[in-house]
């Protein structure tokens, strides 16, 4: 025998407990008749209750269930064979309760559809009474003190039910009704601020891109969720320059788009101030997010300053993934990291690269959303793929060369989206 310490907890009725004890539950309970398409008829039409089940068994025979409005049980509609010992079965009390918070008005409804009642429905009490082997239950008429509402019906085979109503079962019954709709309201009202919040997300990513020159561009984020954690932006930054700016917050929902909102906003402050060099500029971006935000978050985040007349694009890159840089001649340059993530840590700085563009190159800011989609096999879409699709749709407008690398990822994966796909087309006229 093992120790005390060994035995399995107990819940609070006293009986031990094992996470890994399998469900069980009722099936059905079968209910024999002569016809199974009257009985439906009478089960679906005259009851009200569902069609569960109507399939061939591979014996040839018919197998229909019905079940209550609420689901909580099913009937198996049985058509004996006929000689067959469940023939006796058929037109007898089957012992089955059904239970309602007003037996009064169900009386009335069925007996409108033509149930055949045995009597109207009267009170009366439970008595147990306890014998050697089992207590059994009996109904005693006549006593109001107990609070019960009983009738007996019957079904077309002459099987018989009784409809029961309990002051306590319709004290419940009420309460789970209060309960299904309290949580049906915060369902609608936690579906509404998510769509609120979907609006205000959608007004943070680009509305109106600034005209440049030499250069044309494309963006789009596609969320997994309502709202997410990716970000990207295109900024006037004033004297010919354009920026460039794709971020993916840790994290998903709303906690997520929460951060992204401050990132975006902290972003587009410190652009409005004369820092004049990236590496500035990320570095205020870094200490007013790392304040602003708890210990554990951070973001990863490309900016670029595009000069519209030199043709030339500064850069940091904040552990994001690199971007590719697809040149004219098909060569492929990563612009890989220039410095740790944002948020994490307050003494923080970067590199700043530079590359000179020249006309046919394109450019390809993403999230791990793309490359990290995978198929039902579990295998990514991958970065090899990502540049192959480039490098076939390269002489395409950047909208186009856009639509044509989500659209493959999408047909891809195939399957329910399990991250925010963000993906910015930059390419040099």
């Amino acid at each position: 025998m093992g120790s005390p310490s060994s035995a399995p907890p107990a819940d609070p009725t006293g009986r031990p407990t094992d996470e890994r004890r399998p469900h069980l539950g009722i099936h059905a309970i079968n209910i024999y008749v002569r016809d199974q398409a009257r009985s439906l008829h009478f089960y679906r039409d005259q009851l009200g209750f569902d069609l569960a089940f109507d399939a061939e068994l591979p014996s040839g025979e018919r197998w229909i269930a019905v079940a209550p409005p609420d689901g909580s049980a099913l009937l198996s509609l049985i058509a004996p064979k006929s000689e067959s010992r469940d023939c006796l079965l058929i037109g007898r009390p089957t012992g089955i309760v059904f239970v309602t918070e007003d037996v009064p008005v169900k009386y009335a409804e069925w007996l409108r559809r033509g149930v055949r009642f045995q009597y109207a429905p009267r009170l009366r009490r439970v008595k147990y009474e306890r014998r050697p082997l089992a207590p059994r239950m009996h109904l005693e008429e006549d006593n109001p003190a107990w609070g019960g509402v009983f009738t007996h019906f019957k079904d077309p085979d002459g099987n018989s039910f009784a409809l029961v109503g309990f002051d306590e079962v319709s004290r419940e019954i009420e309460a789970h009704r209060r309960e299904v709709a309290e949580k049906r309201e915060a369902e609608r009202r936690t579906a509404q601020e998510l769509e609120i919040a979907k609006q205000v997300q959608a007004r943070l990513f680009p509305q109106i891109p600034p005209a440049i020159g030499t250069f044309e561009y494309a963006g789009a984020c596609i969320q997994a969720r309502q709202v997410g954690g990716d970000y990207f932006d295109f900024l006037d930054l004033g004297r010919g320059r354009f920026g460039l700016v794709t971020g993916d917050v840790a994290g998903k929902g709303i906690a997520a788009a929460l951060l992204m909102a401050n990132l975006q906003a902290n972003l587009q402050i410190q652009c409005e101030m004369p820092l004049g060099q990236p590496r500035e500029l990320l570095r205020s971006v870094n200490q007013v997010f790392h304040k602003n935000t708890i210990d554990s978050a951070y973001a990863t985040l490309f900016f670029a300053e595009y000069d519209d007349e030199q043709r030339r694009l500064r850069y940091a890159n904040c552990g994001h993934l690199p971007p590719l840089l697809l040149r004219t001649d098909n060569t492929l340059d990563r612009l890989e990291s220039t410095g740790t993530v944002l948020g994490l840590f307050s003494d923080w700085d970067c590199l700043v690269g530079e590359r000179t563009l020249r006309p046919g190159d394109t450019l390809a800011i993403y999230t791990d959303g793309i490359t990290e989609a995978f198929n039902d096999a579990d295998e990514e879409f991958g970065e090899e793929r990502l540049i192959d699709s480039l490098r076939r749709h390269r002489e395409l407008p950047a909208q186009d060369i856009l639509s044509a690398v989500v659209d493959e990822v999408r047909r891809f994966s195939g399957q329910e989206q399990h991250d925010d796909m963000t993906l910015t087309i930059a390419k040099c006229r």
